[in-house]
């Protein structure tokens, strides 16, 4: 659209906007930092929309009573009404929401007639956006300042049904907790920051923050993508910042949570009472500082905005009684946003964003007494780390002309990390490992075995970093009844001087063992065939006793390119029926160290995304909606760490005579024979630090992780103060990447086929559940093409359901109240939880253990860990005077479910790796989530908001309590059946504590 300069300053359509008018399409996720107005008036009148930053634009009411006005930015406006140039009806304070559209009508406009019969309605409450098809809850800055919330972006999400918190196993960049959406995996959400994918590039892992008190909206999306979106199959985290207006504006907060003022947290005890860690005194305290100023650089034309938060927090953290060991740590964790937004003409505009976030750590390791509870003598210095992580956002908006509108977007992110060895590290001193599996008669009889002072086993390159890249151009066309838009979407993600090495002078570390049959091989295939010798056939090793210098080192560079395009057409049929019809096209390709593709899929991969509204009274109040759609999942950056790039992780066995009692090394030492000979450094995985051909990496007919997805949901209102509604949702995983190491089937099946197997690698990328082709070097330069069917693999075919019944019960904000009920009701279920695992804590994206061999897999079928079967929210705010505001969050979520892993089979045996990795339990099967289920979490969260007269309300003091009741319930615990180790709690929800503010806006 384009638009002409109106003598009063504002801005208006071209007779060519009523086609425009004909439809009441929602804004596409392309411009995910914008929304819209629509409504009905008498044909032939006029409405103008200006917003709090003098923008103003101006559209006639078509033939047969409706209008609309797109791509507004989010904020507060009016609308008004004009008849032959005079304003006849005012609408104020009308919010538009990201992604969404407002509706504004002036039904009985048609009595007015002169100025004499203005109506001004302070807060116009909405009505039902009839044009949306997703699912989506947006909070504004406004619900911010009134609700107990932890100040982060995913805790404002896990406002949105179906929305839960994730295995604490797994943190973001900064160390925040992480949220499953829809039964997907913590590591499949995306995160935006006005218009930009800021997700961590690194494996998934949450994404770069806005300060708290610079996020104008945020857009939780739980499910019904449009098609100008895609590369999350869980949830989406869509973060839009303040901006500046035609009046200047500034202030600060101060907020500050008192250790004296938290609860104790719970102290964790094994099964049989005995104390593991005692917690009570592990509290702290913190405080948050801010500011911001914005408004305009030249009136209507230039405008900034730009804020600063400094978070510091100090606590105490006693660890394990076995550690005896307490921590004093320090956080500091800086940010800063700024905006610029340039109107060049009425019908150019460009946006600036620029934001950063950092997080830095440092601590002192101290001796503690767990008799006494007292601290003792100073130990080292913790390793310092810092994650600083830096963005910017160009955005060029242009309305060509009453129908054409194009956007062009680029971006770039970077996180630096970065951890210290620390001032106390030795680098002359070896570590040693597993001393307490050190030959008692050689050690003084100790169970503990004779160590030493070295801490540090591996540590990262400092010169670490992540970037991303993202570019994208979008075409809107208005064509009658029809708004097609399409577009592309390209982003590029780099890991550099990723890896991990042993920093110690020697570059290895001495690791002790045992067999229980001395005579039996340390290793050997299926077959039989001995990989390394048995120890009794060596001096020193007649017990089963032995040892091994152990070599670990990953380093590389690598990169993933994602592109897509996609087109997408919003079909008003009629003033009650809206289509939309998308298709998308997602290629992925990952490049290894050598800048080698070693992932290529980039042959058409659709994506239909199809959805339909239904006004049913036409009038707004009732809404059915449906959607369908399929998403596609590319495989992050770090993949390549140790599947498709060089990686050392070798062993030289000995056995040994003596051990030396200051620093626990071996002594005596002979050589085991390997397969590589003797003395020869030994990788059960071939990863002797050769970058792998990229051809040989994965399946030749390797697919993209994809998921379908199917919603059908109704809104309605119940009275002009109440809104209800229901949503049922089903997700199905239908594809997914993992990798297998099952190389006994693969040396199997090349002797059948003929096939080399001198190049065989330890494990490969490929589809679980489907037969695959496998290319091996066959030592002439050539490659041996290794089929093997989904029946050889025995694995059933990966399996995640989860589908969803949510039922909502709201009250927007009226100037007094706002709030909102959800129950949902849920059940994620399958033999996957996808790129992750947590019941181990696994976060080797798309390289768990799932899928490594047949037998991991048996009875792993069940419910998923982000099963939560009820889920009861509340939310809202209560305006008791015009000084005085109350707030709350209730979330009652019943528990997750855990498992029992144990020992194979009835004997206990370790048919693929030793350890208790298996879906049994005391020699019986054990399916996933069959164990039991976790208590339910019950947190109430309140607050209470002064806002006095004599400061022009303008000056606030402000408490929260989170965690009223002090309800500690076990959020995930250890689910190895390992003695009084079992169901140990691993964490608590958090205790209760207070938080105290206050605020300052002018």
């Amino acid at each position: 659209m384009s638009f002409r300069s109106l003598n009063r300053g504002y801005l208006r359509y071209t007779a060519l906007a009523t086609a425009l008018a004909m439809g009441l399409a929602g804004t596409a996720f392309a411009q995910s930092t914008t929304g819209g107005i629509y409504g009905q008036a008498e044909p032939g009148d006029t409405v103008v929309v200006t917003s709090n930053s003098g923008l103003t634009r101006q559209v006639p009411v078509d033939a047969s009573g409706k209008y609309q006005v797109n791509n507004l930015p989010v904020g507060t406006y009016s609308v008004s009404l004009q008849k032959g140039g005079s304003v006849v009806d005012t609408r104020k304070d009308v919010t538009i929401k990201v992604s969404g559209n407002t509706e504004v009508s002036f039904a009985s406009a048609g009595n007015a007639s002169s100025l004499s019969a203005v109506t001004v309605t302070a807060n116009a409450l909405p009505a039902i956006d009839v044009t949306g098809v997703d699912s989506r809850t947006v909070i504004t800055s406004q619900q911010l300042a009134r609700l107990p919330l932890a100040r982060s972006s995913e805790a404002i999400a896990l406002l949105a049904p179906g929305a839960v918190q994730g295995s604490g196993f797994f943190t973001g960049p900064s160390g925040q907790s992480l949220v499953s959406f829809g039964g997907a995996s913590v590591a499949e959400n995306a995160y935006y920051i006005n218009g930009m994918n800021v997700t961590d590039p690194l494996n998934g892992l949450g994404g770069i923050d806005l300060p708290y008190g610079s996020i104008e909206q945020q857009e939780t999306l739980t499910g019904g993508y449009s098609a100008a979106f895609g590369r999350s199959d869980g949830g989406v985290i869509n973060m839009v910042g303040k901006r500046g207006t035609n009046d200047w504006h500034f202030g600060g907060q101060v907020l500050w949570t008192p250790e004296a003022l938290r609860s104790d947290p719970k102290n964790i005890r094994l099964s049989n009472g005995k104390l593991y860690q005692y917690r009570n005194e592990n509290k702290g305290s913190s405080e948050i500082a801010s500011a911001y100023v914005g408004g305009p650089l030249i009136k209507d034309k230039l405008f900034m905005f730009a804020s600063v938060e400094g978070n510091k927090s100090d606590d105490k953290l006693v660890n394990t009684v076995a550690s005896g060991t307490e921590v004093r740590r320090h956080f500091s964790d800086p940010s800063w946003y700024t905006k610029l937004d340039w109107n060049i003409t009425d019908s150019h505009i460009i946006e600036l964003t620029g934001a950063s976030t950092k997080h830095n750590y440092d601590g002192n390791i101290y001796a503690y007494d767990n008799d006494t509870r007292t601290r003792g003598d100073f130990l080292q210095s913790d390793l310092p780390s810092k994650t600083s992580s830096t963005m910017w956002i160009a955005k060029y908006t242009g309305y060509i002309t009453d129908a054409l509108t194009v956007s062009a977007q680029y971006g770039k992110q970077k996180t630096d990390l970065w951890t210290s060895l620390g001032s106390d590290f030795n680098a002359g001193l070896t570590n040693v490992l597993s001393p307490d599996l050190q030959n008692p008669a050689l050690n003084g009889g100790s169970s503990t075995g004779i160590g030493n002072t070295q801490t540090v086993l591996t540590t990262t390159d400092p010169s670490h970093q992540t970037k991303g890249a993202n570019y994208r151009f979008d075409v809107t066309y208005v064509l009658g009844s029809h708004t097609i838009t399409a577009g592309i979407d390209n982003q590029r993600t780099q890991d550099l001087n990723d890896g991990s090495y042993i920093p110690t002078n020697a570059g290895y570390a001495w690791e002790y063992n045992h067999r229980s049959n001395p005579n039996s091989p340390i290793a050997e295939d299926n077959a039989g065939n001995v990989l390394v010798d048995a120890p009794a056939n060596y001096p020193g090793g007649a017990t089963g006793y032995y040892v091994a210098q152990y070599f670990f080192k990953t380093a590389a560079s690598v990169r993933v390119e994602q592109r897509a395009q996609y087109i997408e057409d919003t079909w008003q049929i009629n003033d009650r029926w809206m289509v939309k019809m998308g298709l998308r096209n997602d290629q992925f390709t990952n490049y290894n160290s050598d800048g080698e593709p070693y992932i290529r899929q980039t042959k058409p991969q659709w994506a239909p995304r199809l959805g339909f509204s239904w006004d049913v009274n036409g009038d707004s109040s009732f809404k059915v909606y449906g959607n369908a759609g399929r998403y596609y999942l590319a495989l992050p950056t770090s993949v390549a760490l140790r599947g498709a790039s060089g990686s050392l992780y070798t062993r030289i066995y000995y056995t040994y005579t003596g051990i030396d009692p200051a620093t626990g090394y071996p002594t005596g030492l002979t050589p085991v024979n390997t397969s590589k000979g003797a003395g020869a450094p030994y990788s059960e995985n071939n990863e002797y630090g050769q970058a792998p051909d990229p051809k040989t990496v994965t399946a030749r007919n390797l697919k993209a992780q994809y998921q379908d997805e199917y919603i059908l949901g109704f809104d309605k209102k119940l009275n002009d103060e109440w809104n209800y509604g229901a949503k049922a949702t089903y997700r199905t995983l239908r594809n997914m990447i993992d990798d297998t190491c099952y190389t006994d089937l693969f040396q199997t099946k090349a002797a059948e086929q003929g096939i080399d197997v001198s190049g065989l690698r330890g494990c490969y990328f490929f589809n679980p559940g489907r037969g695959a082709v496998f290319q091996l070097p066959n030592g002439t330069g050539g490659y041996g093409q290794l089929e093997i069917s989904a029946k050889d693999f025995g694995f059933a075919k990966p399996k995640r359901d989860y589908y969803g019944l949510n039922l909502y019960l709201e009250h927007p904000f009226d100037g007094k109240w706002q709030g909102r009920i959800d129950y949902v009701f849920s059940r994620s279920y399958g033999n996957t939880e996808g790129q992750v695992k947590s019941d181990i804590g696994q976060s080797d994206i798309a390289a768990t253990q799932d899928w490594d061999y047949p037998v991991l897999m048996e009875y792993a079928g069940g419910v998923l860990h982000n099963d939560h079967k009820h889920q009861f929210k509340a939310y809202g705010s209560y305006q008791v005077t015009p000084e005085w505001m109350v707030g709350g969050v209730v979330n009652l979520i019943s528990g997750a479910p855990y498992d029992c892993l144990d020992y194979y089979g009835p004997n206990g045996t370790s048919p693929a790796y030793d350890g208790p990795y298996y879906h049994w339990c005391n020699g019986k099967p054990s399916p996933s989530g069959s164990a039991g289920r976790l208590p339910w979490q019950k947190t109430v969260s309140l607050n209470v908001q002064y806002r006095p007269a004599f400061a022009d309300h303008k000056l606030a003091f402000t408490m929260d309590a989170f965690n009223v009741l002090n309800s500690q319930q076990e959020t995930y615990i250890y689910e190895y059946n390992l003695g009084a180790n079992y169901k140990r709690p691993r964490g608590y929800t958090t205790p209760r504590y207070f938080r105290f503010g206050v605020t300052y806006d002018f």
